[in-house]
């Protein structure tokens, strides 16, 4: 009996010892993601999108054990000015509705250094779904100040190539490359 309860904490111990990812839901008030794209080199467009639903499954002990998936509805994007905004929308573009929703699932994340990691994922976007990679750093984990509860801070970038979404009107004069940045806040799931 004594070589039986001693097998099963040997086996259970390693397990125990690892801990698991902790659920993480975005901070809408304070996540963005902002793109930018050439203007036939006269200027920089920009957009933002914000208010948007995120989970992040993390493991600050493994971090390549974590995960990654956000959403945000394409019709909550911000132009700053609206007839450029209808036009995104518009058959040009992303022909867009109500309902229409652009998503992020990590499938993989290699850590690159002490705060780096690459996030690989599949992005949906204009019905359309390819791979990306995000280079991402996490800006800081720690209780938050003010609301008393674990909180973590990331940014990322990327480039995207709109013509791979179908949304590639006017390129080459308009940039067919689209540089996307975000920084997003998480609060620990309760």
């Amino acid at each position: 009996m004594k070589r039986l309860l001693l097998a099963t904490a040997l086996v259970a111990a390693p397990a125990a010892a690892f801990a698991e990812p902790e659920a993480y839901t975005l901070d809408s008030s304070h996540s963005q993601i902002v793109f930018s794209y050439d203007h036939l080199g006269y200027s920089t467009g920009y957009g933002m999108f914000s208010g948007f639903d995120g989970e992040i499954m993390f493991d600050q002990e493994d971090p390549a054990n974590s995960s990654v998936s956000v959403s945000m509805p394409l019709m909550s994007m911000i132009t700053g000015w609206e007839a450029r905004f209808e036009h995104f929308m518009s058959p040009d573009f992303f022909d867009g509705k109500e309902g229409d929703m652009i998503t992020f699932e990590s499938t993989g994340i290699e850590v690159t250094g002490d705060d780096t990691a690459k996030i690989t994922g599949d992005l949906t976007l204009n019905g359309v779904t390819k791979e990306v990679v995000l280079d991402a750093k996490l800006n800081q984990v720690g209780e938050h100040p003010m609301e008393k509860k674990p909180w973590a801070g990331f940014s990322a970038t990327t480039t995207l190539v709109r013509s791979d979404y179908n949304v590639g009107a006017f390129a080459p004069f308009v940039s067919d490359e689209v540089q996307v940045e975000m920084s997003l806040e998480a609060m620990k799931a309760e």
